[in-house]
């Protein structure tokens, strides 16, 4: 070791040691060797500028504090971008819904500024509560495998990083209930412990209905069950957002479906005549017989059940469309960036072909339906 007359500089002498230690032993044991594994452990001044001035950290300590950071922005960049995106083709569809409405029924709706402003707290909320979600939980992953050990800890550190993390859902509105988003994660989390219970020897046979080759369709027909007699019964259980979703994709007036309601339930017929009217107030001339016992008239006019199914077909893929471009668009635009850069052909005709199978699938169920 040399050092300059002023005795600031310390330099390393980078000449191979001259220990007698055996090849095997030479890192581990000579203290020479193990000072400049450690100085080239740590990254170098001119490194440390890109790397946001870390200079004080180890490299695996930054890598830890760049992994919640990472998280903590893609986070935020998500939810902000996909409930922008959503509120974005939200507000221009009210906005032409808008302008086809006469003056007195837009006094009623909330005004353009209104809808923006709630638009951008929306935008906000959502990209803060996913931003702190994944941001909390890396941080809490990461403290634990430093306190605990990695391998110790690798069963229950992740159950107890989201437990801590769930709270930042308050980030969307504290006087505002998300039961439709915290039943849609708890979905997910299911769909991801079911997955580990197929896997797993201790409960592969209690999961083992999981594997069936169609049971994706038998739990696709309970859930049509409920939903549909949801919506036809009892239509106050449903949250508002989605009553009316499926109002919109229904498309059957309030009228006809207390109709069905009254023949579903054995019930005699009391709006008959408000039925009639309504059908003649879309020109079509339709008489309804109070002793019928299965509801076509009522439902499909005085078209055949055929012919109503192919033209709802139509309409509601129309309608369709609209609900799932977004959906695949967005994504696609925020997660797969970089991707879109280097292939967008492929990238962007997988959401096109994503949004219309999605749509057909909408569309099919609510013609099946009537």
């Amino acid at each position: 070791m040399t050092e300059d007359d002023g005795g600031s500089v310390a330099q390393v002498d980078e000449r191979p040691c001259t220990c007698c230690l055996k090849k095997e032993d030479h890192q581990s044991n000579c203290s020479q060797c193990r000072r400049r594994s450690l100085n080239s452990s740590l990254p170098s001044s001119s490194s440390s500028c890109s790397l946001l001035s870390f200079e004080s950290y180890p490299v695996q300590d930054y890598d830890k504090l760049w992994r919640v950071y990472t998280a903590s922005v893609k986070g935020f960049s998500i939810g902000a971008g996909l409930k922008g995106g959503l509120a974005l083709f939200s507000f221009l569809s009210r906005l032409r819904r808008r302008r086809s409405l006469p003056s007195s029924k837009k006094l009623e709706m909330a005004s353009t500024s209104e809808d923006v402003i709630l638009a951008l707290k929306e935008t906000l909320r959502y990209g803060l509560f996913l931003g702190a979600f994944a941001g909390t939980f890396v941080s809490v992953d990461e403290i634990i495998a430093a306190l605990g050990g990695h391998r110790r800890t690798a069963k229950w550190r992740s159950l107890l990083a989201g437990a801590i993390a769930g709270p930042s859902m308050l980030l969307t509105g504290l006087n505002t209930q998300h039961t439709s988003l915290a039943i849609y994660i708890l979905m997910r989390a299911t769909v991801l412990a079911s997955r580990w219970g197929i896997k797993s020897e201790k409960f592969g046979r209690i999961c083992k209905p999981l594997t069936w080759a169609h049971g994706d369709i038998f739990l696709m027909c309970l859930s049509s069950s409920q939903i549909l007699s949801a919506y036809i019964l009892k239509q106050g259980s449903l949250p508002p957002s989605y009553k009316s979703f499926l109002n919109k994709h229904g498309a059957k007036d309030s009228v006809i479906l207390q109709g069905v309601r009254e023949i579903a339930c054995g019930m005699p017929f009391k709006n008959l005549g408000a039925i009639e009217k309504y059908y003649k107030s879309i020109g079509v001339d339709v008489k309804l017989d109070p002793e019928m016992k299965i509801p076509c008239s009522i439902i499909h006019g005085n078209q055949s059940c055929g012919t109503h199914f192919l033209l709802f077909l139509l309409q509601a893929y129309k309608r369709a469309l609209p609900v799932y471009l977004p959906v695949y668009l967005i994504p696609a635009l925020i997660v797969h960036r970089q991707g879109l850069l280097k292939r967008p052909h492929t990238i962007l005709w997988k959401g096109l072909f994503g949004t219309a199978r999605s749509s057909l699938f909408l569309s099919m169920y609510c013609s099946s339906a009537w």
